[in-house]
C-alpha cells in the first residue's frame, strides 16, 4: 500500500511513454509504467505532464503585495521604487510583512511554486523585516522551501551600519548573502563591496546572490568582479549572479569576455528609441555553458504592479522578450523555472527520480512547450506525497449555430516538442 500514485503520467525527460509514479513516506519509491499495488491516493494523469514543482529563484516576500503603500510608482523606474520601498519599511509592522508574504506563499502553492529564494532587506536598524520573513519560512516550512539572502538594500558601502546589520541578519539565521554593487557610490566602492561580500561568505561557508548591474549602463560591470571573487575564493558552483541587465548594453566583444520580468519594465525607462528592454544575454550564456534560472522578482509592490507568482508567465515572458522560440530553446526556459532554479539554490532531494522528495505538480499539458502556451492550469500540487492543491480542468463550451461545443486549445506535439 503506497500514500500516493500517480497513473499514466508523462514527465519532462520522457514525453514519449507514459509513466506511473509511487510515492511512500514524502519520497517517491518508484517510476515505471503500470506499478501493481494501491495506495491511500491516486492520481489518474491522463496522459498529463508531471513536473517536478516551479522554483523562483529570485523574489522579495518582503515587499510583496504592498503595491500603492504608501504611494504608485508612477515613473515605473528602478530608483523610484527603492525611494518608496524606503519610506514603506520605516512604517511597516512585522504582523503585516508576515500577512502579505504568507498570502503570496497560497498563491505560490496554487501556481505550483513549491521553493522561493527571497531577499530580505537588512539595510534597517529594527529586526522586523528579518524576523517577520524567519517566521514565514517557519510556518511555510512543510510546504514550501524558502531561502533568505540578507540583502542590503541601501548599499554594503554606501550606509555606513551595512557590514552590521548584514551579519546581524546571518546571525539571526538568513541563509545567503547578498549585496548589489552598481547602487554604491561609485564603480571603486561597488567592486569592494563583493569583495567583502564574498569574503563574509567564504567564511561562514554560505551562498552568495547579488543584485549585479541592475542598470542601463554598460560600464557597469561588476559581474566581472563577481566572477573574479568567486574565483579567488574557491567558490565555484555557490554564487548566482542576478539581473545581469547592463548586459543588454554593453557592445558584443566586451560580452564576449564575460532574469527578465521585472526588468523589461524597469529597464530603458529613459530612453526614447531605441528602447532597451532590460534584458541579459541567456542565449549566450547557455552557448558559454553558465546555467540560468529565471525569477519571478516582485509580485504586486512598488516595483511591479503585477503578477501573481505564476512560473509559466515567466517562462513565456522570457521567451517573447530574448526571443527563444526554437523548440529547444523553449524546453530550456521550462527548466530554467524548475530544474535550474533548483539547482542555483542547492535543493537537495529535487526532481523526479527514484528517492527524491515526492514533490511535483500534474499540469493540464502534454509537454513543456504546451504548459508554457497555455498557461497551463495546476491540476494537483504535491508535497512531499500529500496533494496540497488542486484545481478543476479548464473547459471552454462555445454555441454557434445552436450547437454547443468544447474549444479544444491543444495540438498533437511536433517531433522537436517532445524530442
Amino acid at each position: 500500500m503506497f500514500d500516493l500514485i500517480v497513473r499514466n503520467a508523462v514527465i519532462p525527460d520522457q514525453l514519449s511513454r507514459q509513466t506511473d509514479i509511487a510515492c511512500e513516506n514524502g519520497k517517491i519509491i518508484q517510476l515505471a509504467p503500470n506499478i501493481e499495488g494501491s495506495a491511500t491516493e491516486e492520481i489518474d494523469a491522463k496522459g498529463q505532464l508531471v513536473a517536478p514543482p516551479f522554483v523562483d529563484s529570485h523574489f522579495h516576500l518582503d515587499s510583496t503585495l504592498s503595491y500603492g503603500k504608501p504611494v504608485v510608482n508612477q515613473s515605473g523606474t528602478l530608483l523610484e521604487g527603492i525611494n518608496i520601498w524606503r519610506d514603506l519599511k520605516a512604517e511597516q509592522r512585522q504582523e503585516e510583512i508576515v500577512e502579505r508574504a504568507l498570502r503570496l506563499c497560497t498563491w505560490s502553492i496554487a501556481r505550483g511554486v513549491l521553493a522561493i529564494r527571497s531577499h530580505v532587506d537588512v539595510s534597517w536598524p529594527g529586526t522586523q523585516i528579518i524576523e517577520a520573513l524567519l517566521e514565514v519560512k517557519r510556518r511555510m516550512s512543510a510546504y514550501i522551501d524558502i531561502q533568505l539572502v540578507a540583502f542590503p538594500q541601501d548599499g554594503f558601502l554606501r550606509d555606513p551600519q551595512a557590514e552590521q546589520l548584514l551579519v546581524r541578519a546571518l546571525d539571526m539565521g538568513v541563509d545567503v548573502v547578498g549585496g548589489i554593487p552598481h547602487f554604491e557610490r561609485s564603480m571603486t566602492e561597488g567592486a569592494k563591496s563583493v569583495r567583502a561580500l564574498c569574503e563574509i561568505a567564504e567564511k561562514r561557508a554560505l551562498l552568495v546572490d547579488m543584485h549585479c548591474d541592475e542598470t542601463d549602463d554598460p560600464l557597469s560591470r561588476h559581474i566581472e568582479t563577481l566572477t573574479f571573487e568567486t574565483q579567488r575564493l574557491g567558490m565555484q558552483g555557490r554564487v548566482t549572479g542576478s539581473h545581469l541587465t547592463s548586459m543588454h548594453s554593453m557592445d558584443n566583444y566586451y560580452v564576449s569576455k564575460l532574469n527578465p520580468l521585472i526588468n523589461i519594465t524597469l529597464q530603458g525607462r529613459h530612453d526614447s528609441y531605441p528602447k532597451r528592454r532590460g534584458l541579459t544575454r541567456i542565449k549566450e550564456m547557455w552557448d558559454a555553458g553558465i546555467p540560468v534560472a529565471l525569477g519571478h522578482d516582485c509580485v504586486l509592490d512598488p516595483w511591479y504592479p503585477l503578477g501573481s507568482h505564476d512560473m509559466l508567465e515567466v517562462a513565456s515572458m522570457g521567451i517573447h522578450a530574448a526571443m527563444l522560440t526554437a523548440p529547444k530553446q523553449m524546453n530550456r526556459v521550462f527548466e530554467a523555472i524548475t530544474t535550474v532554479g533548483a539547482q542555483a539554490m542547492h535543493l537537495e532531494g529535487y526532481g523526479l527520480k527514484k528517492g527524491c522528495n515526492a514533490d511535483f505538480t500534474v499540469l493540464q499539458a502534454t509537454c513543456p512547450i504546451e504548459a508554457i502556451r497555455l498557461r497551463a492550469t495546476r491540476l494537483f500540487v504535491v508535497r512531499r506525497g500529500k496533494i496540497i492543491a488542486r484545481s478543476q480542468e479548464a473547459r471552454t463550451m462555445i454555441e454557434l449555430d445552436g450547437e454547443s461545443s468544447e474549444v479544444n486549445f491543444k495540438i498533437p506535439p511536433s517531433t522537436n516538442e517532445t524530442s
